[in-house]
């Protein structure tokens, strides 16, 4: 038989490559499915990143422009509730201001002031009520043309009662702090200032 042809050191056998071509062929097709796969999922996983960051901005933005919005109306609310008070306040103190200048306020101002200044009681008041009744009506503006007295105590001359207050023609307060000074000091109580006037018909 004639002696069989070897093959040159070296050099594979046909029949091995082919076998491991067989072998190999099916794994590369599965490792570039497997590579194409993650990086599909990379891409997608990316993408997912993506688009939830901005969902997360988009949704922290509309809250703090909810929570600004919601700031702002506090805001206008607590001013307008500044501003209400304020008016009201500025309406009571007028209203306030307005009554003390009626005859009735300035006998509720004169009734505490007697008592609290003087420890003068209803008794008092009221011969201090009959006193400037006969004298002003209790009327803050009253003005005798002939003497020149002035006010709910018809001070002689009305600008006496300064001392008692810059503000004696506008404040019927001032008047009275006055005019019950005066009358502690000249005649010690209101009834002996009445009793004064009914003999002769001043104070």
């Amino acid at each position: 038989m004639p002696e069989a042809i070897r093959m040159p050191a070296g050099l594979p056998n046909r029949r091995i490559l082919w076998r491991t071509t067989l072998v190999a062929a099916p794994l590369l097709i599965i490792a570039a499915v497997l590579v194409t796969g993650l990086v599909a999922q990379s891409a997608a996983a990316d993408q997912l990143q993506r688009r939830t960051s901005a969902e997360i901005l988009n949704e922290s933005s509309g809250m703090r422009a909810e929570q600004l919005a919601l700031d702002a109306a506090i805001l206008r609310g607590r001013t307008a509730a500044a501003v209400t008070a304020a008016a009201d306040a500025a309406a009571a103190a007028a209203a306030e201001i307005a009554y003390r200048a009626t005859p009735g306020g300035a006998q509720a101002t004169a009734k505490a002031m007697a008592a609290s200044r003087f420890g003068w009681g209803d008794d008092q008041f009221g011969c201090l009520v009959s006193l400037w009744n006969r004298e002003s009506g209790w009327n803050m503006n009253s003005f005798n043309s002939g003497s020149g007295a002035a006010g709910i105590p018809q001070a002689l001359p009305g600008a006496k009662m300064a001392i008692a207050g810059a503000d004696w023609q506008t404040n019927p307060a001032t008047q009275i702090a006055w005019g019950l000074g005066y009358i502690a000091s000249s005649y010690g109580s209101p009834c002996d200032a009445w009793s004064h006037s009914q003999s002769f018909n001043w104070y």
